[in-house]
């Protein structure tokens, strides 16, 4: 049977950076299996599959997410993919497209001052208690943070937010992915005079992604976080990784809106399973 597929690059506004992340249109619900299987041959840190809801429901689409091994419950970069390939190519006319997810309904807008950027309003998750953080997960990170804090798991999997003295720190991290027990956000202040205000790395060993190029779900953390430490709503943020990738977050009572572009890369058709 074949498939529509598309490959968006999230968080960025040129191609080959940012975050990609697959979308499958769907008419209609395809097995569990399959989806995972499908997600695991892309072999990017998330593919995300679309189908239209229903006449009469809160969104227009619902929205499942899968990394190479798992189904997660929140994914900010592939849900600024699902709704790019919407607004883009399948609804050009719209303005705004919701989503019925495992975490709530999710809306994505065209920015009002930039077209080609997006605004997600996705559910806030703070960061837990401070806790003396894990020699052995310190050892496979490869360097002692200030402080940690405990995230409840997102993605199936133990979650901590080690903090850093400065970019620096988070440039040179180099952890061993098989010895990590917990999936770790690693973000620190940014320098002096730098076009953001802090910066971060996530590592997802545990859910099937080595290193995340640009993560908009660990935003819904990083978000609270930094806006009480630098007394700001509305923080620029810069993810460190290879590919690089900038946002904008803003909080907005129990929510946070998560700005980005997105690039379209592939439009092809996949052959799978009837």
């Amino acid at each position: 049977m074949r498939r529509p597929l598309y490959q968006v690059d999230a968080f960025t506004s040129q191609l080959f950076a940012g975050n990609p992340a697959a979308v499958c249109p769907l008419d209609e619900w395809i097995p569990e299996s399959l989806m995972q299987s499908i997600a695991a041959e892309n072999n990017l840190s998330e593919t995300a599959f679309i189908v239209p809801a229903e006449a009469g429901a809160d969104a227009n689409y619902a929205l499942r997410w899968f990394t190479p091994t798992v189904e997660v419950d929140m994914c900010g970069h592939a849900t600024l993919a699902s709704a790019a390939l919407v607004l883009q190519k399948l609804q050009p006319s719209w303005a705004e497209v919701s989503f019925s997810t495992r975490s709530g309904i999710l809306s994505v807008r065209r920015a009002a001052d930039d077209a080609a950027q997006y605004v997600m309003d996705l559910p806030l998750w703070p960061a837990g208690d401070q806790v003396p953080p894990a020699a052995d997960l310190v050892a496979a990170v490869g360097a002692a943070p200030t402080l940690a804090h405990t995230i409840p798991p997102l993605h199936g999997a133990p979650y901590v937010l080690f903090l850093y003295d400065d970019e620096a720190a988070i440039r040179g991290l180099a952890p061993d992915l098989g010895a990590m027990t917990a999936n770790v956000v690693a973000t620190a202040p940014a320098p002096a005079g730098a076009p953001y205000d802090f910066v971060s790395r996530w590592f997802g060993p545990l859910s099937g992604i080595p290193e995340d190029p640009v993560t908009g779900s660990a935003h819904s953390t990083l978000a609270p976080f930094w806006a009480e430490r630098l007394g700001k709503p509305r923080l620029d943020a810069k993810q460190l990784s290879a590919r690089g990738g900038e946002l904008t977050v803003e909080l907005a009572g129990e929510r946070v809106l998560v700005t980005g572009a997105a690039c379209m890369f592939l439009e092809g058709t996949i052959h799978v399973p009837a």
